[in-house]
């Protein structure tokens, strides 16, 4: 356990190491386990160490290529595949952290955040999250309308669902609800619903976007996680919180969502904020994309996050 806890903390953000995920077992639609190929493809180690960061590419997280769509008591898809891979995933990010590394995790599908919330949290006894999607993925076996474990990551993380998820790495659970702060959400399900209003967990819906302002949400959200005593945040960016006008490679689009200025202001002010402590970009899928656009978003949204400027 990192002995600086109780105190704000943050890894030595000059050394960062890019830890891949090419898994899709998380959903149905295939291309998604090629999503880090596509953004290291897109140049996200060139324009990190252009930033003047020290990058190790770890490489990938090995996935077994087996039969696709098994259940597992006829809720979860791909329990097997999605328990092995979150296993690995958590070992890597835990033993990148202890190098007092930067985890930049490229995904893969949302599922993976099972694995990357379950290494970073033996470094962390109080971890926020971040969470830019235009779901909420924090369904349960009792409440999922699909089987798609990418659509349970958060509810695993939170102690909810299958007891071989929540108990990867140990530590269940994980998060306590009122550590998470969505952003972007505007498909969720009304299990979910159900959830979030009885937890009273803190989300900026597409509305309140457009009510306050991004600038104003991120704001409100950098003083929520203080407040509340974190002493690291995840940041995790489903590619999906965009609107699909700017990110079409993605599995689950939903009209009407954050724009590409939005997206990169909300980087700028939480790398303003010197409060991210690991992040993770996810649902990058190369055959539903334009010639790699969703990929270079992705890119993009990294070097604001990790200190780009424009003077």
């Amino acid at each position: 356990m990192n002995s600086k806890i109780g105190r704000w903390i943050s890894l030595d953000r000059k050394k960062i190491s890019i830890i891949g995920v090419p898994s899709d077992y998380g959903q149905q639609r295939r291309g998604v386990d090629m999503g880090p190929s596509a953004m290291r493809y897109a140049g996200a180690i060139e324009r990190l160490e252009k930033l003047g960061y020290d990058v190790i590419d770890e490489g990938d997280i090995s996935v077994h290529r087996t039969k696709r769509n098994k259940q597992y008591d006829g809720k979860l898809l791909n329990l097997e595949e999605v328990l092995e891979v979150s296993e690995r995933l958590a070992k890597k990010v835990d033993e990148v952290i202890k190098q007092d590394r930067f985890p930049v995790i490229l995904g893969g599908d949302h599922s993976i955040s099972i694995g990357s919330i379950a290494g970073i949290r033996k470094h962390y006894q109080n971890l926020g999250i971040i969470w830019f999607d235009a779901h909420t993925d924090i369904n349960t076996p009792e409440t999922t309308p699909s089987g798609n474990i990418h659509g349970m990551p958060l509810a695993v993380n939170l102690g909810l669902g299958d007891h071989r998820l929540i108990s990867i790495a140990g530590n269940a659970p994980k998060l306590k609800f009122e550590n998470i702060v969505f952003i972007g959400a505007r498909s969720i399900d009304e299990g979910e619903k159900a959830l979030i209003k009885e937890k009273n967990i803190k989300i900026f819906t597409m509305h309140e976007i457009d009510r306050m302002g991004m600038s104003k949400v991120i704001e409100e959200t950098v003083e929520y996680l203080k407040a509340r005593h974190v002493d690291g945040v995840h940041m995790s960016i489903d590619l999906d919180a965009l609107d699909p006008i700017f990110t079409p490679g993605v599995g689950t689009p939903v009209p009407g969502g954050i724009t590409y200025r939005e997206s990169h202001l909300a980087m700028e002010m939480l790398e303003e904020a010197k409060m991210i402590t690991s992040c993770e970009f996810v649902e990058v899928n190369p055959i539903l994309d334009e010639r790699n656009k969703t990929a270079n978003t992705a890119v993009a949204l990294m070097g604001s996050l990790l200190g780009e400027k424009l003077v």
